[in-house]
C-alpha cells in the first residue's frame, strides 16, 4: 500500500523580511550575507516597492528558492513595502531587514536564542567602514527589565530601535499589523512599542549587522525641524495608545497566557 498524500511541507523557521527599491548596487552582498546563514526551509520575503532600476533582475539572478519575490505595481513607501512582506511570511521568527546592510555572522542564531526569552529583539549594530554612528547611545542589556524607561526613551529620542536590527515572534504579528495608516516612517519604534507593552524586549548589546549609510537611505538623517519633531512625537503617543488597545483584544491576552 502506497501513500499518495503529498509530503507535508517543513514548517519554516526564520522568515527575513525585506522592502527594496533602487537596491540594485548593494543588495546582492546583503542577500549573501544572509542567505549563508538560513537553513533550508528559511525563507527571505522580498516586496520591491517599483524600482525604477535593475534590483527586481540582480534580486532574480541570485537564484535561490528561498528568496520569495514580490512585486508591488506602483510604489508605496517602505512602511507598507515591510508590512506587506511581513504579512506574506510563513516563520516562527520574523527578522526586518534593510536591503543595503550585511550581517555579521551568527546574528541569526544570536537573535533566535533572545526570542526565547522575549517576544521582540533588538540589536545594535557597527557602521561599515568604521564610519561614524548615529548619537544615539548604544542598546544595553539592563534595559530589558525597563519597558516603561524604554518607551520614555522611544518618545524622548535616545532608544536607539532600528528595523535593520530587530526581530520578534509570529505571537506579535497581529499586535504589530496592519501597521497603523498614519505610520510613514518609524515602523521600528512601532515595533519596539509593541514589544515593550506586550511581553519585553531582549536588547543585544553586541553588534549583529554592519549598517551601510549612504545618500539613498530611507532612514532620515540629521536633525529635523521643532514642527517635525513634534509631529513624531503626537504620532508616538497615538502608537502607545494604540498597542495598549490590541494587546487588551482577547486573542493577544490568550497568546500572551499561553506563553
Amino acid at each position: 500500500m502506497t501513500n499518495d498524500l503529498p509530503e507535508e511541507r517543513p514548517a519554516t523557521r526564520v522568515s527575513v523580511c525585506m522592502a527594496s527599491y533602487r537596491g540594485a548596487t548593494y543588495i546582492m552582498e546583503q542577500l549573501r550575507s544572509i542567505l549563508e546563514q538560513l537553513d533550508s526551509n528559511d525563507e527571505v520575503v522580498i516586496v520591491d516597492d517599483a524600482s525604477p532600476d535593475n534590483t527586481v533582475a540582480v534580486i532574480r539572478s541570485i537564484g535561490d528558492p528561498r528568496i520569495r519575490l514580490i512585486q508591488s505595481p506602483i510604489n508605496r513607501g517602505y512602511v507598507r513595502s515591510f508590512e506587506a512582506a511581513v504579512e506574506a511570511s510563513r516563520g516562527s521568527y520574523i527578522f526586518l531587514s534593510d536591503q543595503d546592510d550585511v550581517w555579521i555572522p551568527g546574528r541569526v542564531a544570536d537573535m533566535v536564542a533572545a526570542l526565547q526569552t522575549a517576544p521582540v529583539v533588538a540589536s545594535n549594530f557597527a557602521m561599515l567602514g568604521g564610519g561614524p554612528r548615529p548619537w544615539i547611545p548604544l542598546l544595553q542589556a539592563g534595559w530589558d527589565v525597563k519597558p516603561f524607561a524604554n518607551l520614555l526613551g522611544i518618545m524622548i529620542g535616545y532608544r536607539a530601535y532600528y528595523g535593520c536590527g530587530m526581530a520578534f515572534r509570529r505571537e506579535m504579528l497581529p499586535i504589530f499589523t496592519p501597521i497603523p495608516d498614519y505610520v510613514h516612517e518609524s515602523h521600528d519604534l512601532w515595533l519596539a512599542i509593541c514589544g515593550n507593552l506586550g511581553g519585553g524586549v531582549a536588547h543585544l548589546e553586541k553588534p549583529t549587522l554592519m549598517r551601510r549609510l549612504h545618500d539613498s537611505n530611507e532612514t532620515p538623517a540629521g536633525f529635523r525641524s521643532l514642527s517635525k519633531i513634534v509631529t513624531a512625537r503626537i504620532m508616538l503617543g497615538r502608537l502607545i495608545l494604540e498597542s495598549k488597545r490590541r494587546l487588551r483584544r482577547p486573542t493577544a491576552m490568550r497568546r500572551r497566557q499561553d506563553r
